[in-house]
C-alpha cells in the first residue's frame, strides 16, 4: 500500500516539477541575455553627444577600427595636450588656432578643446601661470577652463 501512495504523490508533483525544471534552465539564460543587452545600451563613452551603441554595433566594431574611428577633434585635442606638456599652453593655443583656420569643421569643438587645455595647464603650471597664457582663441574658453580647474 505504501508503494501506491508514493506513486500518486510523484504524479501529483510531476507537472509542477517539470515547470520548475524548465524555469530553472530557461530563467538564467534570459537573465544573462537581458543583462548583456542592457550593458551594451549604456553610453560608456562619457560624452552625451555620442550615440549609444547597440549590441550589433558593438560586435561589429573591431579593435583596429576603434583606434581609427577617433574623431579628428579628439586626435587634435590629444596632440595639443601633449604639446602643452612638452612646450607650453601658448604653443598649444597657437596650434589650435591654426587647426581651426585650416579646417573650419573643427570650430564647433574649439571651445571644448580650449577648456581642456585650460584645465591641463592648471595641473601642469598652476592657476596663476596658466592664466598668463590666456588669449582669445575660441573666445574665452581657455580662461574658462583655467577658472573651472582652479575653483
Amino acid at each position: 500500500m505504501k508503494h501506491s501512495t508514493t506513486q500518486q504523490t510523484r504524479r501529483g508533483r510531476g507537472p509542477a516539477r517539470r515547470i520548475g525544471r524548465t524555469l530553472a534552465l530557461v530563467l538564467p539564460v534570459v537573465l544573462v541575455l537581458s543583462g548583456t543587452l542592457a550593458v551594451t545600451r549604456v553610453n560608456w563613452s562619457g560624452n552625451p553627444s555620442h550615440p549609444v551603441l547597440t549590441a550589433a554595433d558593438a560586435s561589429a566594431v573591431g579593435a583596429s577600427s576603434k583606434a581609427a574611428a577617433r574623431a579628428p577633434y579628439q586626435v587634435l585635442q590629444d596632440r595639443l595636450l601633449t604639446e602643452l606638456q612638452a612646450k607650453n599652453p601658448g604653443a598649444a593655443l597657437t596650434q589650435l588656432q591654426q587647426a581651426v583656420n585650416e579646417s573650419p569643421a573643427l570650430a564647433r569643438h574649439c571651445a571644448s578643446i580650449a577648456r581642456a587645455l585650460g584645465r591641463a595647464a592648471v595641473r601642469v603650471y598652476g592657476p596663476t601661470r596658466a592664466q598668463s597664457y590666456a588669449r582669445p582663441v575660441c573666445d574665452t574658453a581657455f580662461a574658462a577652463g583655467v577658472a573651472a580647474a582652479h575653483h
